[in-house]
């Protein structure tokens, strides 16, 4: 399989690499849309046409952030949809509100290194819960909006954090694994990009692919609980600049029908052998098929556990 290569790079912005597309009559959701890297993400995809709709919990407080988008943009198809990723009631009356086609599923929000264990009502660890199984569970309940579109895409928000951890398959919510905030969090990120993996291999036949991003290193809230952004200066990016590459796996005809693959500095990126000191690269076992299946029908365990 030949990695995908493109003439983008660390500093290409969401405006260099949606030149010349057009995405008038698409609709996109943008999990996390009113904060940190989503805003610009909404932005972009609000400039080239696109119905946006940002999927947040607070809507108060993202109903500003709507009306400074749609005012900048001039798209005034710009709408808020009340979600909270930890809260699978909230995922299903979301995913009851939605009609007609999806296109476009941005599984943007997240939370990083909660200092101490929090569990959702159901038990499940905080970070493992809100960036993996959230957004899991949101795109099984907008599976037939994603088919409806004929050609859809998921992207999955992956990390370099994965390079931390491997999906604890025997300990996903530290019932006996001592908590640690990073371990929890990369693992969580590399279930963002098995879901990649998973969804390709099990919906390509409906129209529907998913490839994993690593933004890269932008100072927004999500470093609240770590002191902020410690990356070196000259290896941090801009809102726009952190977007891009979700904008490029979302709109790029290059990579129609290619899913399964995880992207950093809006190119593939190369397989690591090991976790160097700049953090790059994809761990083999973020990408391994048999991992994506075994954390496809975990996540389907769990959800069924909850229902029954």
């Amino acid at each position: 399989m030949t990695r995908i290569t493109t003439p983008f790079g660390f500093s290409s912005t969401t405006s260099d690499v949606t030149e010349g597309i057009d995405f008038t009559g698409k609709r996109i959701v943008i999990t996390g849309g009113a904060s940190g890297i989503g805003i610009e993400t909404a932005r972009a995809f609000a400039r080239i046409g696109a119905e946006v709709t940002l999927a947040v919990r607070n809507l108060e407080a993202a109903a500003p952030v709507a009306e400074e988008l749609r005012a900048s943009t001039g798209n005034q198809k710009i709408f808020l949809g009340r979600l909270d990723l930890a809260d699978l009631t909230s995922i299903t009356e979301f995913a009851d509100a939605w009609t007609g086609p999806l296109h476009v599923l941005v599984n943007n929000a997240g939370i990083m290194a909660l200092p101490e264990l929090e569990r959702t009502a159901e038990g499940w660890e905080m970070q493992f819960a809100t960036n993996h199984l959230g957004h899991f569970a949101l795109a099984q309940a907008l599976h037939p909006a994603l088919a409806a579109a004929g050609n859809a895409r998921i992207v999955s928000l992956s990390s370099s954090g994965h390079l931390f951890a491997p999906v604890l398959f025997d300990d996903p919510h530290f019932n006996f694994i001592p908590y640690d905030a990073f371990l929890a969090y990369g693992q969580s990120k590399t279930a963002a990009a098995l879901f990649a993996v998973a969804v390709t291999g099990r919906w390509a036949k409906d129209g529907i692919t998913s490839n994993a991003v690593m933004p890269g290193a932008i100072a927004t809230n999500l470093q609240r609980h770590t002191g902020g952004l410690r990356t070196p200066v000259e290896r941090q990016k801009t809102p726009q600049q952190g977007a891009a590459t979700t904008l490029y796996v979302a709109t790029s005809p290059d990579l129609e029908g290619i899913g399964g693959r995880y992207f950093e500095d809006v190119n593939e990126a190369p397989v690591a052998e090991h976790r160097g000191p700049d953090y790059t690269g994809v761990a083999p076992y973020a990408l391994d098929a048999a991992n994506a299946d075994r954390l496809w029908d975990l996540s389907l365990e769990l959800l069924a556990r909850r229902s029954a």
